[in-house]
């Protein structure tokens, strides 16, 4: 594999606590997780399973039709992540820790209401 390509797929894995990653030489938690928060799509995949369980189709529809390739590999990284579960014959939906971490987004929420409002 060229170093490019390498140095792509290596980028594109998912965040691990305490291992490098982009823009942190310390690997801390949370700067693993903002790597992977920070990705394309991934809070929007989150935001819309807030109420439920969806298919990957009824998903893509959500997001605005994304790249099916992109949301499978943010599904892929999220599930990896704990935070995502593919339930047979619903779809993709949070886990216990996703919905710990979207109860962490309502006050950010709440915020850029009032925030949009001024």
């Amino acid at each position: 594999m060229p170093k490019r390509a390498a140095a792509v797929k290596n980028a594109e894995k998912t965040p691990e606590k305490r291992r490098r990653v982009r823009g942190s030489k310390t690997g801390r938690p949370i700067m693993a997780l903002l790597d992977l928060l920070g990705r394309r799509w991934t809070l929007r995949i989150l935001w819309e399973l807030r109420d439920g369980p969806l298919t990957s189709r009824a998903l893509r529809t959500a997001c605005d039709e994304a790249s099916p390739t992109v949301l499978q590999a943010r599904l892929s990284e999220l599930r990896e992540a704990g935070f995502v579960e593919l339930l047979p014959a619903e779809g993709y939906g949070l886990t216990g820790l996703g919905k710990e971490l979207e109860d962490t987004f309502l006050p950010l929420h709440r915020f850029a209401e009032r925030w949009s409002k001024r």
